[in-house]
């Protein structure tokens, strides 16, 4: 009989089936997601979608509905007060026409301004142009309308006389829109760039150190959409509330179709460091990629609302925006 209290042994057949600890998978590395910028694909994709033709039908129709009935109503109150009171009716009937005045005055000017944004598009295009066919009648053409659209600004006053000192010594069209563009829009586009650093510096700080929910969306949508209007108005598109919105489409439009709503580490690099990125916070991460994502934003921004595009001036890079713009929220060692 085998003794109870002793060791109990167990004979394996066959060792070849057990499992041996080398044959185990490896442990997989769980590496930290990078932050993807999502408040700015929000607004992007949020600006760039296109109403369906129902839905804009559907808000004609009711603007029109409304309008209206505001309208009889308005009349039937009128008309009502002055018979009761003539002088109380009056009153208000003269207050209703200055609200109608008002209305239609900001209609001009919307109206105005969708002329100013075609004005800067036909300009671009011209330019392309007489690039193309090296057209020095166009071109001539070209830099007198540019001239013109800026007339009265005092900031390119300087530039103004420059270019009309030399353009007739110069016999080529490129040459002659490299000189308007360094003469006139050197210093525009220098204001268009610290727009674009100081909305990247303000999405990327409002996303970094605000925890509320939608915020960071919110900053996002206000800085981009005030950014491409200064923008706008910088180079003489002065865009009115509903020119502002549409120019704010066509730039998100442009970019969500390049896939350049976009950013990782090879973005950020010349700031935080090849890598540092993923090291980072999450709140502190994604607050730097709205900041570049904004600064791609801006960008575009320029060359849509730019009278010229860039022949002899360097088109703006997006690193180097980034670095000024975002390089004082990293500490230095």
């Amino acid at each position: 009989m085998t003794n109870p209290k002793g060791p109990v042994l167990i004979d394996l057949e066959d060792e070849s089936g057990a499992p041996s600890p080398s044959d185990a998978p490896p442990v997989p590395e769980i590496t930290p997601e990078l932050p993807k910028g999502q408040a700015m694909a929000t607004v992007a994709a949020l600006a760039a979608r296109p109403p369906s033709r129902l839905a804009r039908w559907f808000w004609r129709l009711l603007l029109a509905l409304v309008g209206t009935l505001i309208s009889l109503a308005a009349w039937n109150f009128a008309t009502g007060l002055i018979a009761a009171n003539p002088i109380l009716g009056w009153a208000v009937s003269a207050l209703i026409a200055a609200f109608v005045l008002v209305c239609g005055m900001i209609a001009v000017k919307e109206i105005a301004a969708f002329a100013r944004l075609a004005k800067i598009d036909s300009l671009h295009r011209m330019a392309d142009s007489a690039l193309a066919d090296d057209d020095l009648g166009q071109a001539r053409k070209l830099t007198g309308q540019l001239a013109a659209l800026y007339a009265g600004r005092e900031d390119t006053r300087w530039g103004r006389e420059k270019l009309r000192e030399r353009q007739d010594e110069i016999f080529d069209a490129s040459g002659l829109i490299a000189h308007a563009e360094t003469s006139l829009l050197a210093p525009l586009d220098l204001a268009a760039r610290r727009e674009v650093e100081a909305a990247a510096r303000q999405v990327a700080t409002v996303t970094a150190l605000v925890p509320l929910a939608l915020a960071d969306v919110v900053a996002a949508m206000t800085a981009n959409l005030r950014m491409i209007r200064r923008i706008a108005e910088i180079y003489g598109g002065r865009s009115g509330t509903l020119g502002s919105l549409r120019l704010t489409r066509a730039v998100m439009s442009h970019l969500v179709a390049t896939g350049a709503v976009a950013v990782g580490d090879d973005m950020l690099e010349p700031i935080l460091g090849g890598g540092i990125l993923g090291k980072l916070s999450r709140r502190f991460g994604e607050g730097m990629v709205n900041g570049a994502l904004t600064a791609r934003v801006g960008v575009a921004a320029i060359e849509v609302c730019r009278p010229l595009p860039f022949v002899a001036s360097k088109r703006p890079s997006v690193r180097s925006i980034i670095r000024t713009a975002l390089a004082g929220l990293v500490a230095k060692d």
